[in-house]
């Protein structure tokens, strides 16, 4: 995995480090390297957001980082629950910008759907973070402790840890590849969260050459392919990547990416009236399918954002469209969308609390 140091007011950022290259900088200072594994295990296993938390090194030590290193945590900036339980959080970063998570809870499961990015650079028509600028890419610490203050907030209000995370909140993961990569890496490994990366999932408009990447670093994890139309006339026009990123790409990639790798394959598909939801639409959808050896269709209900004029199906169009999926062979489920009243469903992040 790279590394790229960030610094602030000549101060590193400790948490861009590898272990390796702690090692080097706590040398520089005269201190052992078993140093580092002790450091380590307070930034990624205990997530500790200060030095003075790190109790078993000696003062001086902590005064040592202090002048030379920096954390640089986020902060919980507004806080709003929605009458279904789902809760959603403004995140506020070390430079004042925000970014927003979600807390999921169901009767089995408690979902953290996280950001990887400060806005988007994709402008897909039908989500209201598509219509923010992007900002910057989150770090990987950054990534990381969205879901350290998600699993608090799962504990406080419902009982229990995590179960779930989505890479399904603001911005394309695949454009912010190795931050992504190297949050998912804490927050499943024995020295960070050790939380199973068969319960992530990471979800791509679409980035080719990218899926093709994540086959060839064999990566643990699920992939959800936002695909919302199955012809790229129409996907052309709700989602501009498709013009660099066509279907038969994105098919070939994902072929590639299942001949390398063993998580779940889902196809996202947003249901908008008139535009996608036809049967002709689920013979074209069912096509694709067939040209890939695995995948679920997750059949998602539009969300209103006051940015676009789209209407979600009727429920009589949305199960003639599944019932058609099903018979012939295509697993496809329902995505209930949780939080609309506070903007907090699928397609409606896009940072209303300044």
């Amino acid at each position: 995995m790279h590394y790229l140091c960030i610094c602030v007011q000549n101060q590193i950022d400790i948490r861009t480090l590898s272990k390796e290259q702690l090692i080097v900088q706590l040398e520089q200072l005269g201190e052992k390297p078993f140093r580092a594994k002790q450091i380590y295990e307070w930034l990624w296993k205990k997530s500790a957001h200060s030095f003075e938390e790190m109790t078993n090194l000696s003062k001086e030590l902590r005064e040592q980082l202090n002048n030379h290193f920096v954390i640089l945590p986020i902060t919980a900036y507004k806080v709003q629950k929605s009458n279904d339980g789902t809760i959603k959080s403004a995140f506020q970063l070390h430079d004042k910008h925000l970014i927003e998570g979600v807390l999921i809870p169901t009767e089995d499961r408690a979902t953290a759907c996280v950001s990887s990015q400060v806005g988007c650079s994709l402008t897909c028509s039908f989500c209201a973070t598509g219509f923010l600028k992007r900002e910057r890419n989150l770090t990987a610490a950054e990534i990381y402790d969205q879901v350290v203050l998600i699993n608090q907030q799962s504990n406080e209000s419902i009982g229990r840890n995590l179960s779930n995370i989505v890479f399904m909140g603001m911005g394309e993961p695949l454009l912010n590849y190795s931050n992504v990569l190297g949050a998912i890496e804490k927050i499943t490994s024995e020295e960070g969260l050790n939380m199973s990366a068969k319960r992530i999932t990471v979800s791509t408009a679409g980035i080719a050459k990218m899926i093709k990447k994540l086959g060839d670093d064999e990566v643990k994890f699920n992939l959800a392919v936002s695909l919302h139309a199955a012809d790229d006339a129409k996907r052309d026009t709700i989602m501009p990547i498709n013009e660099q990123n066509n279907i038969e790409v994105i098919i070939e990639a994902l072929n590639y990416f299942q001949t390398k790798c063993k998580g779940e394959l889902t196809f996202e598909y947003i249901l908008l009236d008139g535009v996608n939801d036809t049967i002709d639409d689920a013979k074209k959808l069912i096509a694709i399918c067939k040209q890939l050896e695995d995948v679920k269709i997750n059949v998602i209900e539009y969300n209103k954002i006051d940015q676009a004029d789209f209407h979600k199906s009727t429920i009589d169009t949305r199960d003639k469209f599944i019932d058609y999926l099903s018979k012939h062979k295509v697993i496809a489920n329902v995505r209930k969308s949780r939080g609309k009243d506070i903007d907090a469903a699928c397609g409606q992040l896009a940072n209303k609390n300044k």
